[in-house]
């Protein structure tokens, strides 16, 4: 009998990917093959974001597009809309299975349930009861030269236009010794790259009894044989502490490269926004980092149009984010998401204005992202190539400690190793180099 085939549809966050990694490996445990998901599959598992409206409706067009792709597949869907919406999920005619956040461990055995004629086709638990991370299964990142690590889920915060509290729960930490055995399988696979993932990643070890910090695990990682790099995901400026801080500076292990949100360079937007920080501790703690680490990558979130913002408050958004030494940024323009505060809020403002708004923040991030690049031009960089080339050029695609991606000539057999490369040339769309 041949084996039975599955396809993933994974949409939204880095986590998404981790958590879809899991569920592949445990489906493979199970006697699953994975395809492609443009090929027919017996079962298609759709890893769901909620994060805006217009993710839900890149979930309904994914769910749609698996039926017709696959039309006698059953299609299983999970992650935060189905944990946030179930029952508009289950509704959905296209839709076999509804697996919550608080689900997803136990979604093998659903789904043979499923597939066996077991009842019931929604299982989504209060997420908010939820304690403790499940040890996962070590992702099978087969041909990756990179991998990601999860390694907390959920967030103690309460923004008002972030509907991810109530879809991943409260701030739940792995147990370091699994992190570092995960970590450790990770490379003995190959991976010389490692990123740490999580929804408040500063917030790591704060549940855990004994209590850890972020830092603890960082300096245990950094003493990993085979491991030559280790990257965070995005850190709210809360969380770099002076023991954060030293670690980072004080690594070779670690990548010189920091995502650190800022939403909004106003005051009086951030209070509106309920973020824990003001616009001048976030100078403050960005002016310490470039101190500290030289040829920081620095990247941020920005949100353009949310209510209430006036031109003003604009325009100090803007001058902020000029004054500070970003290598990029990622602009979003406000998208309201039911059963968020947000939406209740006064003062929307219209679509044009926050497009405009949005374009000229852009406009300012590709600025700085070649000026950067500029900035490297002449140095030395190790480099850590890519399974993928450049689709523009067919080059080789490194990248660099502080996430910058360099573009240079060489064959198919650097992929996956690192190089060092000199960086010859910045434009607005590409790093140029060549190897040493």
């Amino acid at each position: 009998m041949s084996a039975r085939t599955v396809a993933f549809a994974t949409l939204g966050c880095r986590l998404n990917q981790v958590d879809s990694r899991e569920i592949q490996t445990a489906l493979e445990a199970r006697g699953f093959l994975t395809v492609p998901i443009e090929a027919p599959a017996d079962v298609v598992v759709v890893n769901t974001c909620t994060v805006t409206a217009r993710a839900e409706l890149s979930d309904r067009q994914a769910i749609r597009r698996a039926a017709r792709v696959s039309p006698g597949a059953r299609v299983v869907v999970t992650g935060c809309w189905a944990q946030t919406s179930p029952g508009e999920v289950a509704g959905l005619a296209e839709v076999d299975l509804v697996v919550g956040n608080a689900d997803k461990a136990r979604l093998p055995e659903l789904l043979e349930g499923l597939l066996a004629g077991a009842p019931g086709r929604v299982h989504v638990s209060d997420i908010a009861g939820a304690r403790a991370l499940e040890i996962p299964p070590l992702a099978r990142v087969v041909g990756r030269s990179r991998a990601f690590l999860k390694v907390q889920d959920g967030c103690q915060h309460r923004c008002a236009f972030c509907i991810v509290p109530r879809a991943r729960g409260r701030s739940r930490s792995l147990e370091p010794k699994v992190v570092l055995d995960h970590a450790r399988r990770l490379v003995e696979a190959g991976h010389l790259e490692l990123t740490l993932t999580g929804v408040d990643l500063g917030h790591y070890g704060a549940d855990l009894l004994p209590r850890t910090t972020l830092a603890a695990l960082l300096r245990e990682l950094g003493s990993l044989p085979g491991l030559r790099r280790v990257r965070l995901s995005s850190l709210l400026p809360a969380y770099v502490t002076d023991e954060l801080l030293e670690t980072l500076a004080g690594s070779p292990v670690i990548a010189p490269h920091l995502h650190v949100p800022l939403q909004s360079g106003s005051d009086r937007v951030l209070r509106r926004m309920r973020r824990p920080y003001t616009a001048g501790m976030y100078r403050r703690l960005v002016e310490r980092l470039a101190a500290a680490i030289p040829a920081l990558g620095l990247g941020a979130d920005v949100i353009v149009g949310f209510p209430g913002e006036t031109d003003a408050d604009f325009a100090a958004t803007r001058a902020l984010v000029a004054a500070l030494p970003f290598s990029y940024l990622h602009v979003f323009p406000f998208s309201p998401r039911r059963g968020t505060e947000a939406t209740t809020l006064d003062g929307r403002v219209d679509a044009r204005t926050a497009a405009r708004r949005a374009r000229k923040l852009r406009e300012l991030g590709s600025a700085k992202r070649a000026a950067f690049g500029t900035g490297l031009v002449g140095s030395v960089q190790e480099v850590l190539v890519l399974e993928t080339r450049d689709p523009a050029t067919g080059g080789l695609r490194g990248l660099t400690g502080n996430y910058v991606e360099v573009v240079f000539p060489g064959p198919d057999a650097r992929m996956r190793t690192l190089a060092r490369v000199r960086v010859t040339g910045a434009q607005r769309e590409r790093t140029l180099g060549e190897t040493v």
